[in-house]
């Protein structure tokens, strides 16, 4: 029998088609919540958050226009006429943003040696200003006043070529937009901000940047529902064509009908810990300064989070299956400061010793230890036999009680970083009993939060 030895042609576009639509995503949230999540954001765990704006000139808080002007807080008032002339404009502000320090290269380092995954940068908060040149921000961005650069672009070109997962906060929304309000006294029955403003950005930040992240805020509150916003319609886009559509993640801040309910990560509320398992993916974006999300002035040390609390938030919030996204507040001059640096140096010091419990883990079977509140653990992703239990708190007499592994005959337990195996013997009621040897301090793995690998429990 001959051979046939014909080739047959496909146009480009009929194969573009039918790798496109392999899987299609309609314009609905049943449609959009069916797409898994790319596994580098689980995997990774750990993200960085930059608020980052003309809100930084004043170093007060993000949200310093709002509660000047809108809101008229007395200390804001205040303030202004305490070191301002009096008909200083929020809009003054932005001359001084100058960036004149800003080293995206160097930004990239810190965030890498800090053990982040990926790092999210606020590309323009609910005031409008955007860091990058928006043909819809007209004199209202970091090319035309201020730095008079690209800051997104310098950003993102130094987060890729780090390894680093590039991510770009945009929120929907802008306070004093005469649009937007226009749209809101209508009962956000029409959509000329959406359509001229909020949605262009957004595509144009897509196309541009090709971030794998796109961190949507400002619509869980009196800001119309995500019909008025065209999310559905950008979402499917995003995952069906966009030029990331299969490394992309998204939130769920996308109209006050969807929050906490709908898209590929659910981030709720600021610093949102449900302190249980989820059904859905989850993140806890978190401020190292606990009164701010971005620069402040007149912070005290006390204002910082110590590393024990943030490694806490960090260790509670993968033990329930969830991400940690760790706020710092950039200088307007373009710097991280000191205690930001020494913060993130201290997650990196940690996390080179312990990540493998962090890193491409899953939930246990029991979150939070059974008899020792100070006890939290995770599973290898890959490897069932691999449980890791952090321990916060070490105990006085070197004997560390669990009452939720059980052991196995061939259980051998670590601790992390040091290369001996841990004496263990099973607990009279279940449970195990670890007792750590008196290990130099030269040659403990850490001096906060150590982990032990559990290895072949029985459960």
């Amino acid at each position: 029998m001959a051979t046939d030895n014909r080739k047959f042609y496909l146009h480009p576009i009929l194969i573009s088609i039918c790798i496109t639509c392999v899987v299609c995503y309609e314009p609905n949230w049943n449609s959009l919540d069916t797409r898994k999540n790319p596994e580098w954001y689980d995997e990774g765990k750990i993200g960085i958050f930059l608020h980052w704006g003309v809100y930084s000139v004043p170093g007060n808080m993000v949200w310093f226009w709002y509660y000047w002007q809108r809101q008229k807080l007395p200390e804001y008032v205040q303030f202004m006429k305490d070191h301002y002339p009096p008909n200083f404009q929020y809009a003054d502000f932005a001359p001084q943003f100058r960036a004149e320090f800003f080293d995206a290269d160097e930004w990239a380092k810190i965030f890498k040696d800090a053990g982040a995954r990926y790092v999210v940068l606020t590309t323009k908060h609910h005031e409008g200003f955007t860091l990058w040149p928006s043909k819809y921000s007209f004199n209202w961005n970091a090319m035309s006043v201020g730095p008079k650069r690209d800051l997104v672009g310098e950003f993102s070109n130094a987060i890729k070529k780090s390894g680093l997962r590039l991510g770009l906060y945009h929120s929907l929304y802008e306070w004093f937009n005469p649009l937007y309000m226009k749209d809101k006294a209508n009962n956000f029955t029409t959509k000329e901000f959406v359509e001229a403003k909020t949605m262009p950005e957004l595509y144009e930040l897509v196309n541009t940047y090709h971030p794998d992240y796109i961190w949507s805020d400002g619509a869980p509150w009196d800001s119309g529902n995500s019909s008025y916003w065209n999310a559905p319609e950008f979402i499917a886009w995003l995952y069906n064509d966009s030029p990331v559509r299969y490394t992309v993640v998204t939130n769920d801040r996308w109209g006050m009908d969807v929050s906490c309910k709908h898209g590929g990560v659910l981030t709720c509320s600021d610093r949102y810990n449900p302190g249980k398992l989820k059904n859905r993916k989850w993140e806890n974006a978190f401020t190292i300064d606990k009164k701010s999300w971005g620069f402040r002035r007149n912070a005290a040390l006390s204002d910082f989070m110590t590393i024990q609390e943030i490694l806490h938030q960090v260790i509670t919030t993968v033990s329930y299956g969830g991400n940690a996204l760790i706020d710092v507040g950039p200088t307007p001059y373009g710097t991280i400061p000191p205690i930001f640096q020494e913060r993130l140096k201290q997650l990196g010091s940690w996390l080179r010793v312990n990540g493998e419990g962090i890193y491409r883990t899953v939930p246990w079977v029991h979150q939070n230890d059974t008899v020792n509140p100070h006890v939290w653990y995770t599973v290898s992703k890959y490897s069932s036999v691999l449980v890791y239990a952090f321990l916060l708190e070490w105990p006085d007499n070197n004997i560390v009680k669990l009452g939720a592994p059980e052991p196995s005959n061939k259980t051998v337990v670590y601790l992390v970083g040091y290369p001996d195996p841990i004496p263990w013997k099973a607990g009279p009621n279940g449970g195990i009993q670890l007792t750590i040897p008196n290990i130099p301090l030269p040659q403990m793995p850490c001096v906060w939060a150590w982990a032990f690998r559990l290895v072949d429990l029985s459960n």
